[in-house]
């Protein structure tokens, strides 16, 4: 049931985001989850975001301007991510769903278990399913294969997808087969107000050295081997360039070892806060993308916003990202990429380059997280606007599947019928508190004073992050503040 009419005449919606990847981990499904879960509440939704546990933080926590995080009690199993059972969560999750009387469950990332969990649990207690792939994914290697399979149940009757760019959207339509009408490109976006050149106050990098910087996950598919190709020869040609790594992950050693050989001309950074990332960009003057593989890669454009020139490899969505003017393309070569990489040196030193405020001033126009918000607002009213599927209808749909698959997922989703039964009969709906929703001056039914919250900040710009000290444990309090 829709819920009001905010202010401009558009619905307004409760909405529950769920992702395995969230604060404090950090990275682009995070920031993109928090970004637009701020502007939909500033367009007067209510939006709340469920995550697993991470070490302490547990049970419930607020951030800035209301946004409630569920920290549910689920253990991580490999590479950030729960052990996907697809029933063992489902007592919490209708909780939540009850409590916080959600219209919408919207499931982030192919690899994120607790999104699929979550998807899962909308086709039983009939709450509309929109899915966000951030991810491009082979159809070869066992992983892959595995995910695709995975990502295909849980497609099979989501009722919206969005991809975050074109290729995105053909990759997802072949994994998932998904009918490509119900598939939206929606790209991310940038905080422009935190990404920007530095200032006439703030200090400059020294111009008598070209600074690269490059900024990722150390991990084989952002092309941390290729990084380990460039780096040699471009440091033997040019004795006035030297390289600033910052991220972490287990192709590093490859990086120490070449530390060892090359001395300070490459500095390793480790991982690092979101909050300090434009900070770490702005100390280079080229920002270097080896990535083997994208959907839509948000470092080139936080790089480019800040005023920097880029060079990536021209890889899955990347082309559709920035125009030709702000980037330079290079095949995912250590030759190709040492050309690409002379000829942005080349025009650093002679001055021939884009003053890096038009730069930032396109970006700005180009990709905000409002222009974003307002996009997902029409894929919210699609799905709104479909009718339920009947549990006969679901059935026939997962017999599609395959021929073993397709019973197996029927017996599953019996199972999880049975579970909600159980579930109905010891905590009937009816005697589930309704949450109270924090006041929302956005909100048609905003008519209380907001309070002022004491909090830390956390993250980016006007948006700024933040989790009081508060933590309502789950045993103790049943999901009750």
């Amino acid at each position: 049931m829709i819920s009001g009419r905010n202010r401009k005449g558009k619905s307004e919606f409760n909405i529950c985001m769920v992702s395995d990847f969230f604060y404090p981990n950090m990275g682009g499904i995070e920031e993109h989850i928090f970004s637009l879960s701020q502007c939909l509440m500033e367009r007067g939704h209510k939006v709340v975001i469920v995550t697993h546990s991470y070490g302490e933080r547990k049970g419930v926590r607020w951030m800035s301007n209301g946004l409630k995080v569920y920290y549910i009690p689920a253990q991580v199993f490999y590479n950030g991510v729960i052990l996907p059972t697809l029933i063992s969560l489902l007592p919490i999750l209708r909780q939540i769903i009850i409590r916080e009387q959600i219209q919408i469950v919207h499931g982030h990332g192919a690899f994120s278990s607790l999104a699929h969990d979550a998807l899962f649990a909308t086709k039983l207690l009939n709450v509309k399913g929109v899915f966000t792939d951030h991810s491009l994914f082979g159809f070869a290697d066992a992983s892959a294969i595995i995910t695709n399979r995975f990502l295909e149940i849980s497609l099979c009757d989501v009722d919206e997808c969005i991809c975050v760019s074109h290729i995105g959207k053909a990759n997802t339509v072949l994994r998932g087969h998904v009918r490509s009408d119900n598939v939206f490109v929606i790209p991310n976006a940038v905080d422009t107000t935190v990404f920007r050149p530095l200032g006439a106050e703030e200090i400059k990098p020294s111009t008598d050295k070209v600074i690269i910087v490059m900024l990722s996950r150390l991990v084989y598919r952002k092309g941390v081997d290729l990084m380990a190709g460039i780096i040699p020869i471009i440091c033997r040609k040019y004795s006035n360039v030297d390289f600033y790594v910052g991220g972490d992950g287990p192709k590093r050693l490859i990086l120490e070892e070449l530390r060892e050989e090359l001395g300070d001309r490459i500095r390793l950074f480790g991982p690092l806060d979101h909050a300090h990332v434009r900070n770490f960009l702005t100390q280079g003057h080229i920002f270097l993308n080896t990535s083997l593989t994208e959907a839509y890669c948000m470092a080139i454009v936080e790089a480019a916003a800040s005023g920097l020139q880029v060079v990536s490899t021209r890889v899955g969505g990347i082309p559709e990202v920035l125009p030709p003017g702000i980037i330079t393309l290079a095949n995912p070569t250590v030759e190709d990429l040492v050309d690409a990489l002379e000829i942005a040196i080349d025009c650093r030193i002679s001055s021939n380059f884009i003053d890096p405020f038009i730069i930032h001033e396109k970006i700005s126009f180009m990709y905000n997280w409002r222009n974003v918000t307002a996009r997902t607002e029409v894929v919210y009213e699609q799905a709104i606007g479909k009718p339920f599927y009947t549990t006969g209808q679901r059935m026939r749909k997962y017999l599609r599947i395959g021929i073993l698959v397709g019973p197996l997922f029927v017996l599953v989703f019996v199972l999880g019928k049975i579970i909600i039964w159980i579930c109905e009969y010891f905590t009937p709906a009816k005697n589930i508190d309704i949450a109270v929703t924090f006041p929302n001056p956005n909100s048609k039914n905003y008519n209380t004073r907001l309070p002022s919250p004491s909090h830390h900040q956390l993250s980016t710009g006007t948006l700024k992050c933040a989790a009081n000290s508060e933590n309502l444990d789950f045993r103790k309090r049943n999901l009750k503040r």
